[in-house]
Protein backbone atom coordinates (compact mmCIF):
# COMPACT_ATOMS: atom_id res chain seq x y z
CA UNK A 1 0.00 0.00 0.00
CA UNK A 2 1.37 3.57 -0.96
CA UNK A 3 -0.47 6.44 -0.06
CA UNK A 4 2.40 8.72 1.14
CA UNK A 5 5.30 10.20 0.11
CA UNK A 6 8.03 9.47 2.98
CA UNK A 7 9.71 13.00 2.65
CA UNK A 8 8.87 13.41 6.45
CA UNK A 9 11.33 15.98 7.94
CA UNK A 10 11.64 16.71 12.20
CA UNK A 11 10.33 13.97 13.46
CA UNK A 12 11.60 14.11 16.65
CA UNK A 13 9.50 16.22 18.58
CA UNK A 14 10.94 19.52 19.64
CA UNK A 15 11.18 19.51 23.27
CA UNK A 16 9.38 23.33 23.65
CA UNK A 17 6.32 21.35 21.73
CA UNK A 18 6.54 18.58 24.26
CA UNK A 19 6.47 21.12 27.13
CA UNK A 20 4.07 23.35 26.58
CA UNK A 21 1.75 21.40 25.31
CA UNK A 22 2.41 17.34 26.78
CA UNK A 23 -1.00 16.29 25.81
CA UNK A 24 0.05 16.24 22.10
CA UNK A 25 2.83 15.39 20.15
CA UNK A 26 4.90 17.05 17.21
CA UNK A 27 3.75 14.80 13.57
CA UNK A 28 6.58 15.68 10.83
CA UNK A 29 5.72 17.37 7.64
CA UNK A 30 5.74 16.07 4.39
CA UNK A 31 3.81 15.31 1.40
CA UNK A 32 0.61 13.18 1.68
CA UNK A 33 -0.92 11.65 -1.79
CA UNK A 34 -4.40 11.26 -1.78
CA UNK A 35 -5.92 7.69 -1.62
CA UNK A 36 -8.47 9.07 -4.04
CA UNK A 37 -8.23 11.96 -6.45
CA UNK A 38 -11.25 14.26 -6.36
CA UNK A 39 -11.23 16.00 -10.02
CA UNK A 40 -7.69 17.68 -10.32
CA UNK A 41 -6.61 17.10 -6.74
CA UNK A 42 -3.10 17.47 -6.41
CA UNK A 43 -0.47 15.86 -3.84
CA UNK A 44 -0.75 18.01 -0.25
CA UNK A 45 2.24 19.11 1.21
CA UNK A 46 1.66 18.83 5.23
CA UNK A 47 3.69 20.89 7.15
CA UNK A 48 4.60 19.77 10.64
CA UNK A 49 1.85 20.47 13.10
CA UNK A 50 0.79 18.54 16.65
CA UNK A 51 -1.34 16.15 17.15
CA UNK A 52 -3.54 14.80 20.33
CA UNK A 53 -1.71 11.63 21.87
CA UNK A 54 -5.15 10.06 22.57
CA UNK A 55 -8.52 10.75 21.70
CA UNK A 56 -10.97 13.21 23.61
CA UNK A 57 -12.25 11.09 25.92
CA UNK A 58 -15.69 11.20 28.04
CA UNK A 59 -14.40 12.93 31.64
CA UNK A 60 -12.56 15.53 28.99
CA UNK A 61 -15.91 16.48 27.17
CA UNK A 62 -17.56 16.52 30.60
CA UNK A 63 -15.16 19.39 31.74
CA UNK A 64 -16.16 20.88 27.99
CA UNK A 65 -19.75 20.85 29.02
CA UNK A 66 -19.53 22.09 32.38
CA UNK A 67 -17.82 25.34 31.38
CA UNK A 68 -19.71 25.28 28.10
CA UNK A 69 -23.12 24.80 29.02
CA UNK A 70 -24.85 25.50 25.36
CA UNK A 71 -23.19 21.71 24.87
CA UNK A 72 -24.60 20.40 26.85
CA UNK A 73 -26.89 17.87 25.41
CA UNK A 74 -30.84 19.32 26.52
CA UNK A 75 -29.15 22.43 25.52
CA UNK A 76 -27.27 21.67 21.87
CA UNK A 77 -28.95 23.39 19.49
CA UNK A 78 -30.70 20.84 16.85
CA UNK A 79 -28.94 23.39 13.99
CA UNK A 80 -25.31 21.48 15.67
CA UNK A 81 -26.67 18.54 16.43
CA UNK A 82 -28.99 15.46 16.09
CA UNK A 83 -30.88 13.67 18.71
CA UNK A 84 -28.47 11.00 19.23
CA UNK A 85 -25.94 13.65 20.75
CA UNK A 86 -24.25 12.51 23.68
CA UNK A 87 -27.23 9.82 24.43
CA UNK A 88 -24.78 7.43 25.99
CA UNK A 89 -24.85 9.76 28.53
CA UNK A 90 -27.62 9.62 31.79
CA UNK A 91 -27.91 13.14 32.05
CA UNK A 92 -26.10 16.41 31.02
CA UNK A 93 -23.38 16.17 33.52
CA UNK A 94 -23.31 12.77 34.24
CA UNK A 95 -22.25 9.85 31.47
CA UNK A 96 -23.15 7.19 34.27
CA UNK A 97 -21.81 3.85 35.42
CA UNK A 98 -21.74 2.44 32.02
CA UNK A 99 -19.37 4.73 30.64
CA UNK A 100 -16.14 5.22 31.64
CA UNK A 101 -14.23 8.36 31.85
CA UNK A 102 -11.05 6.74 29.77
CA UNK A 103 -13.46 5.76 26.87
CA UNK A 104 -13.10 7.80 23.78
CA UNK A 105 -16.19 10.36 23.69
CA UNK A 106 -18.57 9.26 21.02
CA UNK A 107 -21.94 10.37 19.84
CA UNK A 108 -20.62 14.13 19.35
CA UNK A 109 -21.20 15.92 16.49
CA UNK A 110 -18.99 17.77 14.48
CA UNK A 111 -19.64 21.32 14.94
CA UNK A 112 -19.44 20.08 18.78
CA UNK A 113 -15.92 18.47 18.46
CA UNK A 114 -14.62 21.68 16.47
CA UNK A 115 -16.37 23.66 19.52
CA UNK A 116 -14.10 21.83 21.94
CA UNK A 117 -11.07 21.74 20.26
CA UNK A 118 -11.95 25.82 19.27
CA UNK A 119 -12.06 26.15 23.94
CA UNK A 120 -8.30 24.93 24.10
CA UNK A 121 -7.09 27.07 21.31
CA UNK A 122 -6.87 23.89 18.80
CA UNK A 123 -8.73 22.80 15.97
CA UNK A 124 -9.49 19.68 14.21
CA UNK A 125 -6.82 17.78 11.98
CA UNK A 126 -7.41 17.97 8.24
CA UNK A 127 -8.34 14.94 6.32
CA UNK A 128 -4.54 15.29 5.08
CA UNK A 129 -3.07 15.27 8.30
CA UNK A 130 -4.90 12.87 10.08
CA UNK A 131 -4.32 10.53 7.03
CA UNK A 132 -0.39 11.43 7.42
CA UNK A 133 0.11 11.06 10.97
CA UNK A 134 -1.87 7.47 11.10
CA UNK A 135 0.17 6.31 7.63
CA UNK A 136 1.71 2.75 9.06
CA UNK A 137 5.81 2.76 9.20
CA UNK A 138 8.86 1.41 10.57
CA UNK A 139 8.70 -2.34 12.28
CA UNK A 140 6.36 -4.36 14.46
CA UNK A 141 3.46 -3.04 15.94
CA UNK A 142 4.54 0.07 13.52
CA UNK A 143 4.15 -2.28 10.18
CA UNK A 144 1.46 -1.54 7.45
CA UNK A 145 0.45 -5.34 8.37
CA UNK A 146 -0.04 -5.04 11.71
CA UNK A 147 -2.08 -1.67 11.76
CA UNK A 148 -4.14 -3.05 8.79
CA UNK A 149 -4.72 -6.13 10.86
CA UNK A 150 -5.66 -3.99 14.23
CA UNK A 151 -8.10 -1.58 11.57
CA UNK A 152 -9.91 -4.56 9.72
CA UNK A 153 -10.35 -6.09 13.23
CA UNK A 154 -11.88 -2.87 14.42
CA UNK A 155 -14.27 -3.23 11.42
CA UNK A 156 -15.28 -6.14 12.32
CA UNK A 157 -16.09 -5.63 15.34
CA UNK A 158 -19.79 -5.60 16.91
CA UNK A 159 -21.19 -2.53 18.12
CA UNK A 160 -20.41 -2.74 21.95
CA UNK A 161 -18.56 -1.10 24.84
CA UNK A 162 -15.39 0.81 23.14
CA UNK A 163 -12.07 0.40 24.95
CA UNK A 164 -10.62 2.88 26.72
CA UNK A 165 -7.84 5.58 25.49
CA UNK A 166 -4.35 4.61 25.23
CA UNK A 167 -4.53 0.25 24.44
CA UNK A 168 -2.94 0.56 21.34
CA UNK A 169 1.06 0.92 20.61
CA UNK A 170 2.39 4.40 20.26
CA UNK A 171 2.83 4.80 16.36
CA UNK A 172 6.10 6.29 14.64
CA UNK A 173 4.86 9.57 15.68
CA UNK A 174 4.23 8.37 19.44
CA UNK A 175 0.49 9.00 18.58
CA UNK A 176 -1.85 6.37 20.40
CA UNK A 177 -5.33 5.03 19.18
CA UNK A 178 -5.29 6.17 15.41
CA UNK A 179 -6.29 2.91 14.33
CA UNK A 180 -8.62 -0.11 15.75
CA UNK A 181 -10.25 2.20 18.36
CA UNK A 182 -13.14 4.99 16.96
CA UNK A 183 -13.72 6.63 13.77
CA UNK A 184 -12.34 10.17 13.90
CA UNK A 185 -13.66 13.63 12.85
CA UNK A 186 -11.64 15.78 10.46
CA UNK A 187 -12.02 19.51 9.60
CA UNK A 188 -12.34 18.86 6.25
CA UNK A 189 -14.51 15.76 6.39
CA UNK A 190 -17.29 16.58 3.52
CA UNK A 191 -14.02 17.59 1.03
CA UNK A 192 -14.33 14.28 -0.77
CA UNK A 193 -17.59 12.87 -2.64
CA UNK A 194 -17.59 9.71 -4.59
CA UNK A 195 -18.65 9.71 -8.21
CA UNK A 196 -22.36 9.32 -8.69
CA UNK A 197 -24.03 6.20 -10.40
CA UNK A 198 -24.64 7.56 -13.78
CA UNK A 199 -25.24 5.01 -16.81
CA UNK A 200 -26.23 7.03 -18.87
CA UNK A 201 -26.20 5.97 -22.53
CA UNK A 202 -23.05 7.16 -24.13
CA UNK A 203 -21.40 8.58 -20.92
CA UNK A 204 -18.28 6.90 -20.75
CA UNK A 205 -16.99 8.62 -17.66
CA UNK A 206 -15.92 5.52 -15.78
CA UNK A 207 -15.99 7.22 -12.55
CA UNK A 208 -19.83 7.97 -12.80
CA UNK A 209 -20.62 4.05 -12.83
CA UNK A 210 -21.54 2.09 -9.83
CA UNK A 211 -18.31 0.76 -8.63
CA UNK A 212 -16.35 2.45 -11.34
CA UNK A 213 -14.87 5.30 -8.12
CA UNK A 214 -12.31 2.41 -7.51
CA UNK A 215 -10.60 3.19 -10.55
CA UNK A 216 -9.39 6.20 -9.25
CA UNK A 217 -7.87 4.68 -5.82
CA UNK A 218 -4.21 5.30 -5.27
CA UNK A 219 -4.72 1.53 -4.35
CA UNK A 220 -7.24 -0.39 -5.41
CA UNK A 221 -6.63 -3.20 -2.61
CA UNK A 222 -6.47 -0.98 0.48
CA UNK A 223 -9.67 -1.81 1.90
CA UNK A 224 -9.25 0.43 5.22
CA UNK A 225 -8.78 3.32 3.14
CA UNK A 226 -12.12 2.41 1.27
CA UNK A 227 -14.28 2.26 4.38
CA UNK A 228 -12.53 5.60 6.06
CA UNK A 229 -13.52 7.50 2.49
CA UNK A 230 -16.95 5.86 2.44
CA UNK A 231 -17.66 6.49 5.87
CA UNK A 232 -16.30 10.40 5.71
CA UNK A 233 -18.52 10.90 2.31
CA UNK A 234 -21.75 9.87 4.19
CA UNK A 235 -21.38 12.09 7.17
CA UNK A 236 -23.48 15.49 7.95
CA UNK A 237 -22.03 17.58 10.57
CA UNK A 238 -25.29 17.46 12.42
CA UNK A 239 -24.24 13.34 13.29
CA UNK A 240 -23.62 11.64 16.32
CA UNK A 241 -22.58 8.48 16.08
CA UNK A 242 -21.74 5.52 18.36
CA UNK A 243 -17.70 5.13 17.25
CA UNK A 244 -17.63 8.43 16.00
CA UNK A 245 -14.98 10.82 18.05
CA UNK A 246 -12.42 13.39 17.48
CA UNK A 247 -8.91 14.33 18.69
CA UNK A 248 -7.47 17.55 18.25
CA UNK A 249 -4.73 19.54 16.45
CA UNK A 250 -3.00 22.68 16.55
CA UNK A 251 -0.80 24.23 13.95
CA UNK A 252 2.90 25.50 14.44
CA UNK A 253 3.71 28.99 14.37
Amino acid sequence: MVVLVALAIGTTARAQDVTTHPEMRRVGGGVYVPFYRVQDEQDSRVEPFLLDLRPVTNGEFLDFVRREPRWQRSRASELFTDDSYLSSWSSDLDPGEAVSARQPVTFVSYFAASAYCASLGKRLPSEAEWEWAAYPSGTDSHSEEAVTARILAFYSRPRGSLPEVGGTPANQWGIQDLHGVIWEWVEDFNASFAAADNRQDGDRELGRICGGAAIGADDVKNYAAFMRFAFRTSLEARYAIHQLGFRCARSLE
